[in-house]
């Protein structure tokens, strides 16, 4: 599950998102204590749209739920599926938790039903830990955690009794993904271009008009 694979990931992943908060951020480093808990937001209605122009933190549009032990997990499979390389920074040192916690606390049905499955999918990521290794997720080591999720990472080859937790796993690699390269740092390592101010455009090369007849 390396870089260039995820890659092609996100490129079906959909539109960006683009509340990540700026700067650095990094999972909680407390230890997984609690398995998850499916407790709802608590936020009503839709509420008003946010202003386009203001910065907001995570947390001011509607609360952020999460537990400590949540965004832990959050952050270490995030990263297991987007490490740190030579190219760019891992998935939580760009906010991906962040836009993880924000998105599932969202209090829009197609989110809370995003919510559902993401927090399910945690506690069956901590049970089959606990029950491999005697341990919650995080505290296994690399390669025990890799292990797990190579047995969930394809549903095509998933056994039947892993087909949630499989289809848990591809959503949380789109939402991940898309997370990580919609960053500066995500589009950087894609090498995408757009988005840039230029001092001046001369148009298309010529040579890219006369190979389309059009010069």
């Amino acid at each position: 599950m390396d870089r260039r694979t995820t890659i092609k990931w996100v490129l079906a992943a959909g539109a960006a998102w683009p509340l990540l908060d700026k700067g650095d951020a990094r999972a909680d480093s407390a230890t997984t204590d609690a398995a998850p808990t499916d407790d709802a937001p608590t936020t009503k209605g839709y509420g008003t749209d946010p202003s386009l122009v203001a910065d907001y933190k995570p947390g001011e549009i509607w609360p952020l739920t999460l537990t400590a032990a949540q965004r832990r997990l959050a952050g270490t499979l995030a990263d297991i599926l987007i490490p740190a390389d030579e190219h760019s920074p891992s998935a939580t040192a760009v906010g991906v938790v962040e836009f993880i916690d924000e998105w599932v606390s969202a209090p829009y049905s197609k989110h809370q039903r995003d919510r559902t499955l993401v927090l399910d999918g945690f506690a069956w990521l901590d049970a089959e830990a606990a029950r491999r290794s005697g341990k919650g997720f995080v505290e296994l080591t690399a390669p025990e955690q890799r292990g797990i999720c190579d047995d969930i990472c394809d549903a095509a080859r998933a056994t039947p009794a892993r087909g949630d937790a499989a289809r848990f796993f591809a959503f949380y690699r789109d939402l991940t993904s898309g997370a990580f390269y919609s960053t500066p740092a995500g589009r950087k390592d894609l090498q995408f271009i757009g988005n840039v101010r230029l001092a001046r455009f001369d148009g298309p090369p010529p040579e890219l008009l006369k190979a389309l007849g059009l010069s």
